[in-house]
């Protein structure tokens, strides 16, 4: 009886690391070698010092960001030379080699950088998101569902698309429903309501976010852009819309911050 219960405890718990990531898997195979004494806890101990942290001088690369939160290190690309960025994509995937990667605010330089160092990766010009996509179809969860109030919001909301699926949400994508002509939206409620959580980007006014969390009993999370006229102030009018808003499932990030609304709406999605 104990030793089926020590091995169905072990295969549960490789099940869980695997879930989680090559990362975790490394680890839980360095706990075993010690709990079989091929190796013993000093040097374990040496071994875990490496997975935290690489200095790359620029940079320190987290590569435990997987094992406490789900997911690898996000780069955030504006600001650093492409062969900076290159570098930080290789530094992770060396450590994660069969995880997703991402990286946010890049451009045309960074991506050249990154493909000539990493096979199969990819850019997406509309949102500047550079990625490396090994997600496994049949592996994604729930239904995150991303809707946009004008196509001029569509860089913002493809941030958070991205950013939803490569952190393990299925996702879906509806563009140009935003509250001048109603009746888009509203035609739309048999497929709101099967969302587990609606991320809605919107600027101007930002109207769309409250009109979408009255019809659904799922979070809704909103990203005001800055989309707008003067008044609309870079998306701060939307910003405060969004914050005084009636609907009580209704929550919002900062103002284009696709990538934290896409973040946080596969955290709800998967629990």
């Amino acid at each position: 009886m104990e030793d089926w219960l020590a091995k169905s405890e072990k295969s549960q718990g490789r099940r869980l690391f695997e879930e989680i990531g090559m990362n975790s898997s490394q680890l839980l195979q360095l706990l075993e070698s010690v709990a079989e004494g091929s190796q013993s806890p000093d040097s374990a101990l040496e071994k875990l010092r490496t997975f935290q942290v690489e200095n790359l001088g620029f940079a320190e690369v987290d590569h435990h960001r997987q094992l406490r939160n789900g997911f690898s290190e996000v780069v955030y690309c504006e600001g650093k030379t492409p062969e900076q960025v290159a570098e930080i994509f290789t530094a992770l995937n060396r450590e994660t080699p069969n995880a997703s990667l991402l990286g946010t605010r890049a451009n045309a330089a960074h991506y050249k950088a990154v493909k000539r160092d990493l096979d199969g990766c990819d850019y997406c010009e509309a949102s500047k998101c550079l990625y490396l996509d090994q997600t496994e179809e049949e592996k994604l969860k729930g239904d995150v569902l991303l809707v946009s109030a004008g196509t001029t919001d569509r860089p913002v909301l493809l941030e958070a698309a991205h950013t939803a699926r490569l952190t393990g949400s299925r996702i879906q994508v509806m563009e140009d429903l935003g509250v001048a002509g109603l009746q888009r939206i509203v035609s739309r409620h048999e497929r709101l309501i099967k969302a587990r959580v609606i991320v809605v980007a919107a600027g101007m006014e930002a109207a769309l976010p409250t009109v979408v969390a009255g019809l659904v009993s799922c979070p809704v999370i909103g990203i005001p852009t800055s989309v707008g006229y003067g008044t609309s102030f870079g998306g701060v009018t939307a910003l405060l819309g969004m914050l005084n808003s009636c609907a009580s499932n209704l929550c919002c990030v900062n103002i284009d911050a696709g990538f934290r609304a896409g973040y946080l709406a596969s955290l709800i999605n998967r629990n």
